[in-house]
């Protein structure tokens, strides 16, 4: 479904693209299927968020290029769509008129993007704080409206960049379980950004292993945990420690 093909990209300084760059991605290449989750796992500096901009649309590749479904991608568009780390909500609209926000610019009558702001909400669990402002509610809280809005708009990849970065331990937890609650209930392929062993394993079918200066893949694990992980204690199985400790390995390498 998405297909990344010796896909790279410099930085050059600003105003001066003769001196040598900043060579953010070299040669990467990665294919995920329909429905799939996959984790990109790296330090600070790897590129994982330089690959995630340029498969949404809001960076150009350098060299290589970008495929979903076969054809190829330059700028953004309604089958791609991003969850940040910041919430990004808009403060003077309440929670539904934020997940409706996408819907509005795209010209949805306003019963309809109401009624589908409605009912995303209460696949995030936010059934009843329709009418409160983002100030007024949590951290967690204020990510899942940003995961309604962009479930809200149906795209076929759901790309997010470090989602639960800003929330504490607990919430960050209650939240994996949420998206995979949710993941499990749609047809949407996830691209997922972290910089948590633990996370990546909890989440995904498969964590791609990325290593900086340049950025690039260095090792792709298959995650063969049983699903659904949010029934028992998935972390106490002895293969999540020998992926753990393999993931570990790879990093450190």
């Amino acid at each position: 479904m998405l297909e990344v093909r010796q896909l790279s990209k410099v930085f050059f300084e600003e105003n001066d693209s003769r001196k040598p760059g900043l060579v953010a991605l070299y040669n990467i290449s990665l294919a995920i299927r329909k429905n799939e989750f996959v984790s990109l796992l790296g330090p600070s500096g790897c590129g994982k968020t330089t690959l995630i901009r340029i498969i949404a649309g809001l960076l150009p590749a350098d060299c290589g290029e970008v495929l979903v479904n076969g054809q190829a991608v330059t700028v953004p568009g309604r089958d791609r769509c991003m969850v940040f780390q910041q919430f990004g909500l808009l403060p003077w609209r309440t929670v539904l008129s934020n997940v409706e926000f996408g819907l509005e610019i795209e010209g949805v009558p306003k019963d309809e993007r109401s009624a589908l702001a409605g009912q995303y909400l209460e696949l995030v669990g936010l059934k009843g704080f329709e009418h409160y402002y983002p100030h007024q509610i949590s951290g967690g809280m204020q990510q899942r409206v940003g995961i309604a809005r962009a479930l809200s708009k149906k795209p076929d990849i759901l790309l997010m960049d470090e989602p639960f970065g800003a929330v504490d331990a607990q919430t960050r937890e209650q939240l994996q379980e949420e998206l995979l609650k949710i993941w499990s209930r749609t047809d949407t392929t996830v691209v997922f950004v972290t910089h948590s062993i633990d996370e990546a394993l909890y989440l995904s079918d498969r964590v791609v292993v990325m290593q900086a200066r340049p950025g690039r893949i260095k090792e792709e694990v298959s995650v063969d945990l049983p699903r659904p992980r949010w029934e028992g204690d998935v972390k106490a199985d002895p293969r999540f420690a020998q992926l753990r400790s393999q993931l570990r390995e790879s990093l450190r390498g």
